[in-house]
């Protein structure tokens, strides 16, 4: 066929796969118009028009609107324009599916009643912005303000409160959404926020040692080091194999500006890791290790757990033979 041939609307649906009915609707509104019309007022169509409809079926399956198309086929847009915005509105409504996936998936996943479900899907769909009011009210709850002993102030609880923060990537999976859901529920929770102070306030609460550069102890990170073999060898808290473990921990747990290893440390050690060993905190930090893509945290509550049982076996007695 030469650049002079006309096809009829129906040879023209033949060669684009289009329905006659949808290009008569093209040819209205003007976005492929007819080269010619037969005496009795049939249209005729040219060569270019099965290349503009091939166009406009691309554009249309990849959901710009009507007059998008007609201004890119007419040449009064450029296509690299268009698709350029397009593509970014579609990674928004991806963005929102992939959230709206994840929130069912929660939900078939943890059976909430319809209230807790609102409030799953409301936690997804908070801004950048929101999340990070979020989360920072809950960390000046736990870290900021005044209070007997509070941490305001600590050295070392300005790096806590950034290796608690979370950080939602801009296209996370659904696992992403689903810790993110869970950790803002966490955080929101009154008695968690209170158990997470009382660990702060008792950390702040300990003595600096000699110097302004001596560290607090971190009771926790003592208790991985000092009875994780402990743990993994199977032995009883309370049993007498655990005696020089127990003793070791509270040596390098205890005060580090001359004090003795005496009572009171025993009891604000014990009164400390009571503290730590609240689950809700390893579950945090496993949701925190998710939403930011770290490693998966070592699980502390056996650790603790364990010197907590241990301690309290050998709590110290006041002179007289009475449990201190």
């Amino acid at each position: 066929m030469d650049g002079g041939t006309l096809y009829s609307i129906g040879e023209l649906a033949r060669r684009t796969g289009l329905t006659v009915k949808t290009i008569r609707f093209y040819s209205d509104r003007g976005i492929v118009t007819p080269a010619d019309r037969t005496p009795a007022g049939y249209r005729r169509y040219g060569p270019d028009a099965v290349a503009r409809l091939a166009l406009v079926r691309t554009l249309r399956e990849l959901g710009l609107g009507l007059e998008t198309v007609r201004r890119v086929v007419d040449r009064r847009l450029a296509l690299a324009e268009v698709a350029a915005e397009h593509a970014a509105a579609l990674d928004v409504q991806i963005r929102i599916l992939r959230l709206r996936r994840a929130v069912l998936t929660a939900v078939a996943e943890r059976e909430p009643t319809p209230e807790e479900m609102e409030r799953m899907h409301q936690l997804a769909t908070l801004s950048e912005a929101e999340r990070r009011h979020l989360i920072d009210d809950f960390l000046d709850s736990v870290f900021d303000g005044p209070g007997p002993g509070g941490p305001e102030g600590v050295p070392g609880f300005a790096a806590a409160r950034r290796s608690m923060t979370p950080e939602l990537p801009d296209s996370p999976s659904d696992e992403q959404v689903g810790a993110w859901v869970e950790l803002a529920e966490l955080s929101l929770d009154p008695d968690f926020r209170a158990s997470m102070r009382r660990l702060a306030e008792g950390h702040a609460a300990e003595p600096a040692g000699d110097g302004p550069v001596t560290p607090r102890p971190d009771v926790v990170a003592v208790a991985r080091d000092v009875v994780g073999a402990a743990v993994a060898s199977g032995v009883d808290p309370e049993s007498p194999r655990a005696d020089s473990v127990v003793a070791t921990l509270t040596a390098r747990c205890a005060p580090v500006h001359g004090r003795v290893d005496d009572a009171e440390a025993h009891r604000r050690l014990l009164h400390r890791l009571e503290a730590a060993s609240d689950p809700r905190r390893d579950r945090y930090l496993q949701l925190l290790a998710l939403v930011n893509g770290w490693p998966a945290p070592e699980r502390l509550a056996p650790l603790l757990d364990w010197s907590v049982a241990a301690l309290r076996g050998r709590a110290p007695r006041r002179p007289g033979g009475h449990v201190k």
